[in-house]
């Protein structure tokens, strides 16, 4: 099969961006991508405006919305389609018989659920911090912000690019495709029309899932694809097939294929090949999810005795970097920004 063009970025003096790149370029000789991982939501509840902004104004180069459907088929932005954790729904006596459990991805869940909300419903709810436990500082913006749609990020990716004078890429990932096929709310038909309403390009847009169907039904879109890697099982769309092997390097070059990105669990980059055999295999990797409480850091990162206090983060961003990394996607941009500047 034909390997497409990879997409890569501009290294350099300017701030990275996606475009292309002589294929004999280093990998070290790129400066990598800082991406705020559903906006800064280390310091803001997630997939907000306030949190997306945070990102930018820290200095994250993409900003990641994950996008679900509502009833009337609007891509918006949450985590999760079941909404109980991430917005106040469950105060809301007009939507209380709407609490259900369905079955996504072959698991029972019990809540609220996006496809069961038109647009105008879901905009009278609003978020809240999905960890309160471990951020519990971040819970005083609860109540503040309303649920987004994918083209207002879109529009305020473009409106904080004009204020900051450097491109903002948007990096939507489609989440439980198969799920969403099943019940009629398909979400790459919405998305790739919504690409090409915007006229998104390779600097503005890169599109990942953890679904490989999902990917391939959009290639030819015109933006790079990003393949996201679990670290048990599988994709579910493709039973048998588990993301272990996908991380090989005959994986790899069947990833190549069809995406332009691998974007692996940080614990499968350290202490593996991984790297250099994604980009043998003509890919560049990312991997996730970097932030800086105890907890989610390394034991030998780690500062203090609690759980949810600080440790090293900047040490595990300078061993990422080190391994040669192509990005970095961090509930903490502002901490990986800082730690790329050496």
């Amino acid at each position: 099969m034909h390997l497409r063009r990879r997409s890569l970025l501009l290294a350099a003096a300017a701030t990275p961006t996606v475009a292309a790149v002589p294929a004999h370029a280093a990998p070290a000789e790129r400066r990598p991508v800082v991406i705020g991982h559903r906006g800064a939501a280390g310091w803001r509840p997630e997939h907000t405006a306030a949190s997306y902004t945070y990102a930018v104004q820290t200095g994250a180069d993409w900003i990641e919305p994950d996008l679900v459907p509502t009833k009337d088929h609007v891509l918006v932005v949450r985590h999760e389609n079941e909404i109980s954790q991430t917005t106040d729904v469950a105060a809301h006596p007009e939507f209380a018989d709407r609490r259900t459990t369905k079955t996504v991805d072959g698991r029972a869940v019990t809540g609220w659920f996006t496809e069961d909300f038109t647009l105008a419903e879901l905009k009278t709810l609003r978020a809240v911090e999905r960890l309160p436990q471990v951020r519990n500082r971040n819970t005083v913006f609860d109540g503040r912000e309303e649920v987004m749609t994918f083209q207002e990020v879109v529009e305020l990716a473009r409106r904080l690019s004009r204020t900051h004078g450097r491109t903002i890429a948007v990096f939507p990932e489609t989440k439980h495709p198969t799920y969403f096929r099943s019940i009629g709310l398909p979400l790459e038909p919405k998305l790739v029309a919504a690409i090409r309403r915007n006229r998104l390009g390779r600097r503005e847009c890169v599109v990942q899932s953890f679904e490989p169907t999902s990917l391939k039904r959009m290639t030819g879109l015109g933006v790079p694809l990003w393949q996201a890697l679990g670290t048990t099982g599988g994709p579910y769309d493709l039973p048998g097939r588990t993301y272990k092997e996908m991380m090989t390097p005959a994986g790899l070059a069947e990833i190549a294929e069809y995406a332009d990105w691998i974007g692996p669990d940080k614990s499968s980059v350290a202490a593996t090949s991984l790297v250099a055999d994604a980009h043998a295999a003509g890919l560049r990797i990312g991997p996730y999810t970097f932030r800086a409480e105890n907890q989610f850091l390394p034991a030998e990162f780690r500062r203090g005795s609690g759980a949810n206090d600080f440790g090293d983060a900047f040490a595990e961003y300078a061993l990422y970097y080190r391994l040669g990394v192509d990005a970095v996607v961090t509930d903490f941009p502002d901490l990986a920004v800082m730690a790329r500047r050496g």
